[in-house]
C-alpha cells in the first residue's frame, strides 16, 4: 500500500455534513424561514457576498441561547458513518479538522459529537446574559482558517485535502493538494475539485480520501 499522502482533512458542515442546510432549521424554530429565504436569493443572486451572508445567518439566532440553537443543531439530518468516517482516516495518521462559517459553539458541537481534532470557524457573535447577540465584525474567510488550522496542526497546503460543497469551497480546492466536492449543487464546485462524490455516508468520503493523491 502507497505512504497515505495526506497529514489533514478539512471538512466543511453545512450542506457536507448535513442533509439540509443547518441554518434553514434554525430559521423555521426562530420563526425567521421568510429572512432565511431572501439572504439565500440574494448570496446565490450574488446580490451580496458571503460575509454579508453569514451576518445575515448568525443573525438568525440573535436573542436566543445556545442551548436552544444546538437542540436545533442536533436534530439536524447528517450523512451517515460520520464518526466511523472521521475514525477511519484519523487511523491513517491524519487530522481531520471542520474549516467552517459556522460559529464556534456550533462547531464545537460537531466536533465533540462526530470526534474531529480540530476546528476553525466564524467569530463575531458574543453571548451576553445567557443569549447570542446581533453579529458584529463577522468575516467569512476559509482561506485564513486553513492557514490557522496549519499554524498549529501536521502538514502543508499540498498534504490537506479539504471537503466541502460550495463556493468558499472550490477557493479553498485550489490551496491545497486535493479537494472533494460532496453533494455539491454548484457546477463550478465540481469543476474546481479533483474527486465528486455523491453519497449519504461519510465512510464513502473517507474511502476517497484513501484513494485520492495530491495533484502534481
Amino acid at each position: 500500500m502507497d505512504a497515505f499522502p495526506w497529514r489533514l482533512v478539512t471538512v466543511d458542515i453545512d450542506g457536507t455534513l448535513t442533509r439540509v442546510h443547518g441554518w434553514r432549521g434554525i430559521a423555521e424554530r426562530f420563526g425567521r424561514t421568510a429572512d432565511f429565504d431572501r439572504t439565500n436569493r440574494r448570496f446565490f443572486a450574488h446580490e451580496i457576498d458571503e460575509h454579508e451572508h453569514i451576518v445575515d445567518l448568525l443573525d438568525l439566532a440573535s436573542g436566543h441561547t445556545v442551548d436552544e440553537v444546538l437542540e436545533v443543531v442536533a436534530a439536524t439530518p447528517t450523512l451517515a458513518g460520520i464518526r466511523e468516517g472521521v475514525a477511519q482516516i484519523r487511523a491513517r495518521g491524519a487530522v481531520v479538522a471542520l474549516l467552517t462559517h459556522n460559529p464556534g459553539y456550533v462547531a464545537t458541537w460537531y466536533r465533540d459529537t462526530f470526534g474531529f481534532d480540530d476546528f476553525e470557524g466564524t467569530d463575531g457573535q458574543e453571548v451576553v446574559d445567557g443569549r447570542l447577540t446581533h453579529p458584529h465584525g463577522v468575516r467569512a474567510d476559509k482561506i485564513r482558517g486553513l492557514e490557522r488550522l496549519l499554524e498549529r496542526r501536521p502538514g502543508t497546503p499540498r498534504s490537506t485535502v479539504h471537503v466541502g460543497d460550495g463556493w468558499s469551497d472550490a477557493e479553498v480546492f485550489h490551496r491545497v493538494g486535493g479537494g472533494i466536492a460532496l453533494n455539491s449543487r454548484l457546477p463550478e464546485v465540481e469543476r474546481a475539485a479533483d474527486r465528486v462524490l455523491r453519497t449519504g455516508d461519510f465512510r464513502d468520503v473517507a474511502a476517497a480520501v484513501e484513494e485520492l493523491r495530491p495533484r502534481t
